[in-house]
């Protein structure tokens, strides 16, 4: 059993260290247009602008296109799922909306502006709200057959993004910042504290817990539904513009013209997952499933990857006997060994799988120094002579 577990562990430390992004088949490759993503169990939708809508019923093995009904430009620019609807934004024809997995599209635009640019989506519950592009913002409460501006309190400008928070709907606006609605969008308030307007695009990104807002190079955070934002310390993200955020758990990704990018502690640290990629890509759109994370680049490029990779290594006995606290810690970490024996030996890799501590450890608890590592998220993998135990922590 000894031997067997430290097996697994051995290899669950190659996985990780040797995951990378595979090339999907996806025929989209070349087109380098505007692209989105959105995922429906292992249905994925790919969206180019003048393209048009891709689709895999299989996880991205194979592909076919779907654009019966869609206007004759093809201009779709955004995605979103409601239960089995997929609805298509497009960059003058309005919403579209597929009942049957893409296999024909219907406009459903009543209650819409004239040509109208629909630059996001955002569904909360039975609510699909559409963001117009120099307009306003429109909720449907039935499946996209009316809609109704919903822009008490909204300035007509350009809404770049919404996101969902609870019951909470944000919009973020070009150069005007972001704005808060708590009743479905029949009044909003301008939630800007922490930020700069000047010049800025404002993409939103959010969970049950956090709202993120990314302008330019700068990730800002607000734990408080946006009445206080906070800009993260971001280190580890290249400079240059970031495209987009995706929220896992407790795993956040930002795309970039570098690739991806992860970070398991609020946006304040950021490790490259670009093994895989070609050099310096630029990723425009990620959207993550219940197993798979995938990415779309500017060439059109449709690349997958386990959810599990990113995960780092998972404690191989459900019932681990090791902890480590403060996690996230900056200074020193204390491991609490429930099982310690005289022969255990602790090691800590980076995400890289470079060790980079060993030492025994002879007592329930052992304090360790990790003031001299760099800010990121690290390995910690005990051995006895019973098992090997693994767990994370992260250095602030």
């Amino acid at each position: 059993m000894k031997k067997l577990l430290l097996f697994i562990a051995l290899i669950s430390l190659v996985s990780f260290v040797n995951a990378q992004w595979e090339s999907t088949n996806c025929p989209s490759n070349g087109h380098k247009q505007v692209g989105c993503l959105v995922m429906h169990g292992s249905y994925v939708f790919v969206g180019i602008y003048s393209v048009g809508v891709f689709l895999s019923t299989d996880n991205g093995t194979s592909w076919t296109t779907v654009n019966n009904g869609l206007p004759a430009s093809l201009s779709v620019t955004s995605l979103a799922m409601s239960g089995n609807n997929i609805f298509a934004g497009t960059l003058s024809n309005g919403v579209y909306l597929s009942t049957n997995n893409g296999t024909s599209w219907t406009a459903v635009n009543n209650g819409l502006p004239s040509n109208p640019f629909v630059s996001s989506f955002v569904v909360n519950g039975n609510n699909i709200f559409a963001g117009i592009d120099g307009d306003s913002v429109y909720l449907s409460t039935n499946n996209g057959t009316s809609w109704t501006a919903v822009s008490n309190g909204l300035p007509v400008s350009n809404i770049r993004t919404l996101a969902t928070s609870g019951n909470n709907i944000f919009a973020g606006i070009d150069d005007v910042g972001v704005y808060l609605s708590t009743n479905n969008g029949t009044s909003w308030t301008s939630v800007n504290n922490g930020l700069s307007s000047a010049n800025s695009s404002f993409k939103l990104f959010a969970d049950d817990n956090n709202v993120f807002t990314v302008t330019g190079d700068t990730v800002f955070l607000s734990s408080n539904n946006g009445a206080n934002w906070n800009a993260t310390n971001g280190n580890g993200l290249p400079i240059g513009g970031i495209g987009s955020l995706a929220i896992s758990g407790n795993n956040i990704f930002a795309t970039s013209s570098n690739g991806v990018y992860l970070s398991s502690d609020n946006a304040n640290s950021w490790t490259a997952e670009n093994a895989g990629l070609l050099s310096d890509t630029l990723v425009s759109a990620i959207t993550i499933g219940q197993n798979d994370v995938f990415v779309l680049t500017s060439t059109g490029m449709v690349y997958k990857r386990p959810l599990s990779d990113f995960a780092g290594i998972d404690e191989i006995n459900g019932n681990n006997r090791i902890a480590v606290y403060p996690n996230p810690a900056s200074n020193s970490i204390t491991l609490v060994n429930t099982a310690q024996t005289k022969d255990d030996v602790l090691s800590i890799y980076n995400t890289q799988g470079q060790l980079i501590l060993q030492q025994q450890v002879r007592q329930e608890k052992t304090d360790i120094d990790i003031s001299d590592l760099a800010k990121g998220i690290y390995i910690l993998k005990l051995n006895s002579n019973e098992k090997t135990e693994v767990t994370r922590f992260v250095k602030e």
